[in-house]
This record gives C-alpha cells, sequence and structure tokens, in this order.
C-alpha cells in the first residue's frame, strides 16, 4: 500500500509517463481512500494546465511588479501561517 509522499511522487510521475499497470492501480487505489492526495492531484492538473496555457505574450514586463499593497497581504498571510502549528496530515 502507498503512503502520501509515494502518492504525491506517481502522481507528478504519471502526467509525464505511462506507468506499470500495479503502480496505476495502487495509485488508484490510494486516490480513493485520501482526500489529500485527491486534492494534490487536482492542484497538480489545473497548474500544470495553467503552466502549459502561458505563452510569453500573456507577461507583460509590468505585470511582473507587486505593488505595495499585494506585498504587505503577503508578507502578512505568511507570517500568520508561520504562526499556524503545522497539520499532521499523510
Amino acid at each position: 500500500m502507498l503512503n502520501c509522499r509515494q502518492a504525491t511522487r506517481l502522481v507528478s510521475q504519471a502526467m509525464d509517463e505511462k506507468l506499470p499497470l500495479y503502480r496505476r492501480l495502487a495509485l488508484r487505489f490510494h486516490l480513493l481512500y485520501c482526500v489529500w492526495c485527491r486534492r494534490y492531484a487536482v492542484q497538480l492538473r489545473l497548474l500544470r494546465r495553467a503552466a502549459r496555457d502561458l505563452t510569453p505574450e500573456s507577461i507583460e514586463p509590468d505585470s511582473q511588479t507587486l505593488s505595495l499593497q499585494a506585498k504587505e497581504q503577503m508578507r502578512v498571510r505568511l507570517q500568520n501561517a508561520l504562526k499556524e502549528p503545522p497539520s499532521s496530515n499523510g
């Protein structure tokens, strides 16, 4: 049986190459009962699709700078995240 670390590695690997049948079955079984790895798989697919759809023309030089307000929001959220105790997920 796969643990979450193995499953997330296989989720990523499966997006790059076809897995052997026994690995595909083990991954499917793990994803049936592990909500966290299912969420990871969905998020990874979304990120890969977004990155694939990104073209050089869609990135403007000015869009690479953040406003002071955005930077402050990020700083506050990072500080709050560091204060929260780590969760013990898979």
